[in-house]
């Protein structure tokens, strides 16, 4: 009598087992799905991989693009070799990547925290601020660069105007350089803010309210409570700088191609494949040791990103 009363009865059953058949895609559904996966992979490995990998080969040989690929004379590493010994513009522009580097850390970088912390207050116009700080970033560098010629001219520059100077700010080598960062954390500035204001308006009110009910002050709140919480976008902000810094090309070398103060080296690779010299193997070289330095940056920040959604 017991056991009758104790045992699930045929509904039950029915009702606590899991289906046991799954809805199978048609022919149709099947072709959309393997469209989406191949499509992008597809396009991905002809429009990336391919190119990269042809450029990795190409930086073992000496070819001027003339003939077919049989024209090529392969070399292994004496590219490289002559890059880091006889090629003289190569350290210095080496040089100048890390200077470009240093300088979007520190000045765009604390800049752009220091105004998405102030607009995130909601002050009143913060919509119109945000738009004019953001405004530079839709702009491609080389406008910038032509932009910015408007201050740096020598003869009808603004700042000439102002100090009664007459410096050449894009064509000195003394200062060419600088002159260009600014102009590039003008627009560097912008893009940094809106990562920040981002990461400050997914922080969570109970933080900030715990930190006050604690009798910590706005000063150790941002530090202590709100910084840290935002260590995703820090990483990216990061990795945004390096690769900023290592691409850096269009606002030279509508400059002065990369020259007299301005070497960089997307600026060398230009020089030795679309240049003069049309030198695929030795550019290619170039591009490989910039794809090699991005590589490693990207590689600990996704191992970075993994670990964490691991944990």
């Amino acid at each position: 009598m017991a056991s009758a009363q104790t045992a699930p009865t045929t509904a039950d059953t029915a009702a606590a087992a899991p289906p046991s058949r799954r809805r199978r895609l048609g022919g149709r559904d099947r072709l959309v799905v393997f469209a989406m996966v191949a499509v992008p992979f597809i396009l991905v490995l002809w429009l990336v991989w391919l190119p990269a990998l042809a450029s990795v080969a190409l930086s073992f040989g000496k070819w001027n693009g003339i003939g077919s690929t049989s024209n090529i004379e392969w070399v292994g590493f004496q590219n490289y070799r002559d890059i880091a010994t006889i090629y003289p513009p190569f350290w210095p522009a080496v040089q100048h990547n890390l200077i470009w580097l240093v300088f979007l850390f520190i000045l765009p970088t604390m800049l752009g925290l220091l105004l998405a912390v102030v607009l995130d207050r909601e002050m009143k116009g913060s919509r119109f601020y945000q738009t004019s700080f953001y405004l530079p970033v839709v702009l491609s560098l080389a406008l910038i660069g032509f932009i910015w010629q408007l201050f740096y001219s020598r003869d009808q520059g603004l700042i000439n105007d102002v100090l009664g100077t007459q410096v050449d700010w894009y064509g000195d080598p003394d200062v060419n350089l600088w002159a260009v960062l600014v102009a590039t954390a003008w627009r560097h500035t912008g893009y940094v803010m809106l990562l920040y204001l981002a990461g400050l308006k997914s922080v969570d009110a109970s933080l900030r309210e715990a930190a006050a009910v604690d009798g910590a002050n706005e000063w150790k709140t941002f530090f202590q409570v709100v910084f840290p919480v935002m260590r995703p976008i820090n990483l990216i902000v990061l990795v945004i700088v390096v690769i900023e810094s290592l691409r850096a090309f269009d606002i030279v070398w509508v400059i002065n191609k990369g020259r007299n103060g301005l070497e960089l080296i997307a600026a060398l690779v230009s020089q030795n494949v679309i240049g003069e010299a049309t030198r695929y193997g030795f550019g290619s070289a170039l591009a490989v040791i910039m794809m090699v330095i991005s590589s490693v940056f990207i590689t600990i920040y996704l191992r970075i990103v993994f670990k964490e959604d691991r944990a």
